[in-house]
């Protein structure tokens, strides 16, 4: 026993026990503040009051998976579906920790929010445990974490970001204990991790270019051949789960004109669109970054603290390795353990920024950039720093974009708090929708347990001049266990309401889908003042 004390003593493990624990109670004391400034609990946290709709079609997949291996009705757009089982346009990948979580634990509202804090918290603990850092280190990154508020409102969500937070937080916490201690397995790790990570996000590949910079360092020849293997193996993954797995979204979820230029119209005419893509495309994310600074514009004000971490990121790295260069010559060089991570996190911002600009929408792309500025957070607190400059820098960008002007949108930044009559409209329909919809076990997945959500339709207003409104799809929570959701556009929806395949349709009540419906004989299941269910 007295061996035990003194090699614990001696380790100092009882500050790096006390150091755990402060960083794993930080993630569930900010969320604590955050409901409590505004008078509510964690308890008091409800996704259909959220304004998000992507949470509905990950809680509903999720539940389908936990009850029933996979959900019996189809996911897709325009009643899209894929080639295999049931899934929507993103990869099943995405949410594999809830889809765990559920399996333990059950799944109902609350789960992906509790689930999300825990896999912060654990993020927390082996950050501490795998990179040792310091009292001032770990002071920098508390005030960061509680001022980069995307933290919080992500936990507090039914969005996957902080999935993709953790697993990256814990990605490079291994890496630069890899180049502390350089062992096999930890290789092995980082290979798994960015490679899962790859297979959730597409542009997560980026990610895998450090585990292969680490074994071409150690092995050379042998570790660029491995190295290109895993990454054709992982990107063959990522083909057939997006060709089997994936249904037909409305659009292109990310562009590759960009690409096909070069072979539809020649080599020269690809280098001009390419690199006027990249201008025009540029120009117009920095109209979303001046628009931010004046009215908080989310894209924008996303735009303008990824800027700022990329720079804090790449100037940190320039001056470390000057550093290196001038004591070099005294021979005394050394890197700073996190030297190599940090550069190459640097080069994932400089990679993602092309991503953006030539592959996706400028505004929903710019929540993917979220991630990246989240574990930016943690190596900017590992930073050599006297004056704490850079961490002023950043803490000061993310108080002014993502608190001072965040009160201007509540729709990105506006935590889902429960309302009584919310409550009672999701509880009346799922009391009737129980008894309604009767899930077909015959041959699933397949349409008869598909639900219709009609995204839009014309409503006549006061004067009776019809305009077009959303539907309330909040009040598809309330559906049954296992089926499935197909977004289908208003017109889609009247243009094909006699040849439509799925068994159920919701709509907005008064609409002219609405009329469309009792014309054409379908049974009406549930109505209320805003959406109304019907069967053919």
């Amino acid at each position: 026993m007295n061996r035990f004390v003194e090699w614990w003593k001696t380790d100092k493990r009882y500050i790096l026990l006390l150091k755990t624990v402060l960083m794993a109670l930080l993630p569930v004391v900010c969320c604590l503040i955050t409901c409590v400034s505004q008078g509510k609990s964690i308890g008091d946290l409800y996704l259909p009051m959220s304004e998000w709709n992507d949470e509905l079609f990950y809680f509903k997949q999720v539940e389908g998976i936990v009850n029933y291996g996979y959900p019996q009705g189809y996911f897709g757009f325009n009643e899209s579906h894929a080639l295999k089982l049931s899934f929507a346009a993103w990869s099943p990948a995405l949410v594999f920790p809830w889809i765990i979580w559920g399996l333990i634990f059950g799944w109902n509202l609350m789960s992906p929010i509790i689930c999300n804090i825990v896999l912060l918290t654990l993020s927390m603990i082996l950050f501490v445990v795998l990179v040792r850092p310091t009292w001032k280190q770990l002071g920098i990154l508390t005030l960061l974490f509680c001022l980069y508020t995307p933290f919080v409102r992500y936990m507090l969500s039914g969005m996957p970001e902080i999935i993709c937070f953790s697993m990256l937080i814990i990605f490079y916490s291994l890496a630069i204990n890899y180049t502390e201690r350089e062992k096999n397995y930890k290789l092995v790790i980082l290979f798994v991790m960015a490679g899962v990570l790859t297979l959730m996000r597409p542009y997560m590949l980026l990610f895998l270019l450090l585990p292969a910079f680490f074994w071409i360092r150690k092995k050379r020849w042998w570790g660029a051949l491995g190295s290109a293997l895993v990454f054709g193996v992982v990107l063959g993954c990522y083909g057939l789960i997006k060709h089997y797995l994936g249904a037909e979204y409305f659009a292109p979820l990310f562009f590759t004109d960009w690409v096909t230029t070069f072979f539809e119209k020649g080599f020269f005419s690809g280098v001009y669109y390419f690199f006027a893509k990249i201008y025009w495309m540029g120009c117009d994310f920095l109209e979303h970054v001046k628009s931010a600074f004046h009215t908080g514009l989310a894209s924008g004000a996303f735009f303008a603290g990824y800027l700022a971490t990329m720079a804090v990121l790449l100037w940190q790295s320039l001056s470390d390795y000057r550093s290196y260069r001038k004591k070099k010559k005294s021979g005394e060089a050394n890197l700073p353990k996190q030297f190599f991570p940090q550069l190459h996190l640097a080069v994932c911002f400089v990679g993602m920024l092309f991503a953006l600009l030539l592959m996706y929408k400028l505004t929903e792309g710019s929540k993917h950039l979220l991630t990246f500025m989240a574990v930016g957070v943690f190596m900017v607190s590992l930073m050599k720093t006297t004056f704490y400059k850079k961490a002023v820098f950043l803490g000061i960008t993310f108080v002014y974009f993502y608190s001072y002007l965040a009160v201007n949108h509540p729709y990105d930044y506006q935590v889902p708090f429960a309302e009584e009559v919310r409550q009672e409209q999701i509880a009346d329909a799922t009391e009737v929708l129980a008894k309604e919809m009767k899930l077909s076990e015959t041959d699933v997945p397949n349409y008869d347990n598909d639900v219709i959500w009609t995204l839009y339709d014309n409503v006549p207003d006061e004067s009776g001049t019809p305009v077009q409104i959303s539907m309330k799809w909040q009040l598809l929570y309330a559906i049954p266990e296992g089926f499935g959701i197909s977004c289908c556009e208003g017109e889609y929806v009247r243009e094909n309401l006699n040849t439509l395949q799925s068994r159920y349709l919701a709509t907005i009540v008064d609409g002219e889908v609405d009329a469309l419906c009792r014309e054409n004989g379908y049974r009406e299941l549930y109505r209320d003042h805003e959406v109304v269910f019907y069967m053919r």
